[in-house]
């Protein structure tokens, strides 16, 4: 597939339009926001989507002066479906070790099974993480253009997001909601420009530095204390031309 880079000058200038224009997430079991407590260690949790996602993350949150660890795994990285078993055999492990004050898990594009299935999964997950003193925050996974691999599945992936919503009901974790960010559709173009690959799953550097502008807000909504940096401090750090965007 054909491979092109987004100017990151560019990147940068759409990230201070989609902050300013952008609607706010639709959160679900929400704590109360902390006055003055920024969020400590963000360790992030998803598929090969969060990979990518993972590159300017973690440039914005050096950024921003907070930690930030991800876990995000090329083919796994779920908690229920396949390939979950063999990621809860060190999941714990890992998320004990990275001593996080958050953990954002991003649903994803494995997170296959019943809605009963899904629940005990996420419910896990919620027990996992605030028995290792830290909060959840489970985020939305961008909507994807399955192919005959995923099209069997998708009823699963289209349930997760209430299922993880029911489970955060009890108050222990929240929902984020990435629509604001990816609308409800796969859209490869936003604004002229290659947002998501033409996989039709992953994202662009451009769709990688519209989530992670949004993410961050989303965390300063939570955690008062924490102030991202200005998408000009992070923007431009060379993340973008990471193999691992492809056909953008």
């Amino acid at each position: 597939m054909s491979k092109t880079r987004i100017p990151l000058l560019g990147v940068a200038g759409l990230l201070l339009l989609t902050t300013a224009c952008s609607g706010g997430a639709t959160t679900t079991g929400a704590p109360e926001p902390v006055s003055g407590s920024g969020p400590g260690k963000v360790l992030f949790l998803g598929d090969s989507v969060a990979v990518g996602e993972a590159l300017p993350l973690a440039a914005a949150f050096k950024a921003s002066g907070a930690g930030f660890q991800s876990i995000a795994a090329d083919g796994g990285g779920n908690v229920v479906g396949p390939f979950s078993e063999e990621n809860w055999g060190k999941l714990p492990g890992q998320i004990t070790a990275a001593h996080p004050a958050v953990v954002v898990y991003q649903l994803t594009t494995y997170d296959w099974g019943s809605r009963e299935e899904q629940r005990a999964a996420y419910g896990k997950l919620v027990t996992t993480v605030t028995g290792a003193g830290a909060k959840l925050v489970f985020v939305t996974t961008p909507p994807i253009k399955p192919d005959e691999f995923y099209q069997p599945h998708m009823a699963d992936l289209n349930r997760a997001p209430d299922v993880a919503r029911e489970v955060a009901s009890a108050g222990k974790a929240t929902v984020l909601d990435a629509g604001a960010v990816w609308g409800s559709t796969y859209q490869q173009v936003k604004d002229g420009k290659a947002d998501r690959s033409a996989d039709g799953i992953h994202t662009c550097p451009q769709g990688a530095a519209r989530f992670t502008s949004w993410l961050l807000a989303e965390l300063a909504k939570l955690f008062p204390g924490f102030t991202p940096a200005p998408a000009q401090s992070w923007a431009n750090t060379g993340w973008s031309a990471d193999d691992h965007f492809k056909g953008c």
